[in-house]
């Protein structure tokens, strides 16, 4: 593994995909891309995000950005309509609305109940779709659910679980359950609840899930991508997958700007890894390679002792459900050349531009 060349941070490229995908994906308003770009108009000197509500401007007079310091530099303002500048997609009164969900207990929470407590049902459900993929309700129930997976988890009877949460009947609570851990609360006792939330980087929006043990997952995408995983996190803990936060998740998120930053080099938040016992091996050889430095899958395959496995430790390398913290961004083909990446090949060229790579 020899260190290549380095670049100031200064020197580090603002590589974007093509014109005609950036443009695409502002036709199209695709929230997949929200946070990777910024589209700047020139005859009104607005910086925007690609799903900008506002009138759109013809091609011609469209300008892209890597990011927002980019546009103010070059004299753009940001738009007061889609407010490029707020990185979070966490509105301000959700942290409120939570505290409110959690205070009710088992009390039915309507929209006229929410109405009431000076919350918009029309925007609340609309922020459930857009950020969880649920309605507001079924996010309720899966919060819900996952309290009462802890509270078996803890040693309650289903009996005394299932009437202190004022559920409908015991028939009722038991396929909900099971429709939503995919296994019935006697046999998921000892799983527990996979906490996730997405999280915005300067390449766009990533996901990520925690139990109490560690991080088992992050990966590029919104919350359709966790919605692709959530039968495997499942399966693997014998729970639901419930949006929330989780002190795991918080120090990632953390650690992450710092990578972003400059000023993180390794990464010390838990990690819980669910592989074959050659993947497993493949990417604690992954963890291994020094920021900053690439190294070959035929190096990887060396460093498991199974020099003809290059074809597999590429497979495995696909299969990692940990971007960066597991940094298999650091492999490339032998000779040099990029190789492939899950998250898109021009990420895998802007993440070793952070690191130094040139």
């Amino acid at each position: 593994m020899t260190p290549p060349a380095r670049l100031h941070p200064m020197q580090i490229a603002t590589q974007l995909p093509s014109r005609r995908t950036l443009l695409n994906a502002v036709a199209r308003r695709d929230p997949a891309w929200d946070g990777l770009f910024i589209v700047a108009i020139k005859t009104t000197g607005i910086a925007c995000r690609p799903t900008c509500p506002s009138r759109p401007a013809k091609p011609e007079n469209r300008i892209f950005f890597s990011t927002l310091d980019d546009a103010i530099r070059e004299g753009y303002r940001p738009c007061l309509r889609c407010k490029p500048e707020q990185q979070s997609t966490e509105p301000g009164w959700w942290d409120t609305l939570v505290r409110f969900v959690d205070a009710a207990g088992t009390a039915k929470v309507s929209d006229a109940t929410l109405a009431t407590a000076g919350f918009d049902p029309v925007r609340v459900r609309r922020h459930c779709r857009r950020e969880f993929g649920m309605t507001f309700h079924a996010w309720l129930r899966a919060r819900r659910l996952a309290a009462a997976q802890q509270r078996l988890r803890d040693g309650a009877s289903l009996d005394r679980v299932i009437i202190d949460s004022a559920w409908e009947s015991h028939s009722g609570f038991r396929e909900a359950f099971s429709r939503l851990v995919g296994a019935p609360p006697g046999r998921a006792r000892g799983g527990e609840p996979v906490i996730a939330a997405t999280v915005n980087t300067p390449l766009g929006t990533m996901v990520a899930a925690a139990v109490d043990e560690g991080i088992v997952l992050l990966e590029f995408g919104d919350i359709a991508r966790l919605t692709q995983q959530a039968p495997s996190l499942r399966r693997w803990f014998d729970g639901p997958v419930v949006a929330g936060k989780h002190a795991h998740l918080t120090k990632l998120f953390a650690e992450l700007a710092e990578y972003f930053a400059g000023t993180r080099r390794e990464f010390t938040v838990p990690l819980v890894m669910r592989g074959s016992p050659f993947e497993l091996g493949v990417w604690n050889a992954l963890r291994k390679i020094p920021y900053g430095t690439t190294c070959s899958y035929a190096d990887i395959a060396r460093a498991v002792k199974n020099p003809k496995a290059v074809r597999a430790v590429g497979s495995a390398n696909g299969r990692n459900r940990m971007a960066i913290i597991i940094p298999c961004h650091r492999v490339v083909n032998t000779g040099g050349k990029l190789g492939g990446y899950g998250g898109g090949l021009w990420r895998k060229v802007r993440l070793l531009e952070v690191e130094g790579v040139r």
